[in-house]
């Protein structure tokens, strides 16, 4: 193999060794885009997440809260209007008894 030859080969490997990394350069600026693109959509979810999710959240919370104070008092009534029930029946029951002796 002659000297020119030897030189013209190497130039071959150079110049698929050049295009080579200009591939991988190209391919590298893409994954750094997609990585950016990527970057905002994480941004875009936690954003959404604290200022919309979380609210929903503590909102629905709260909600549950009052339900739960509402049944609260509402078992209170209800055991207030059992106890003076009783006691009617009594005094309707001790009514019933005067009025068979009469």
């Amino acid at each position: 193999m002659t000297d020119n030859e030897k030189l013209d080969l190497l130039l071959a490997n150079m110049q698929t060794l050049t295009s080579d990394v200009q591939t991988l350069t190209s391919d590298v600026q893409t994954l750094k885009n997609d990585m950016q693109t990527m970057k905002n959509d994480i941004t875009g979810i936690k954003l959404t997440l604290e200022n919309e999710t979380n609210v929903n959240i503590m909102r629905i919370a709260e909600g549950h809260l009052d339900l739960s104070r509402k049944l609260n008092e509402t078992i209170k009534i209800s055991s207030d209007i059992q106890a003076k029930q009783e006691m009617q029946d009594i005094y309707i029951n001790m009514h019933e008894r005067k009025l068979k002796v009469l």
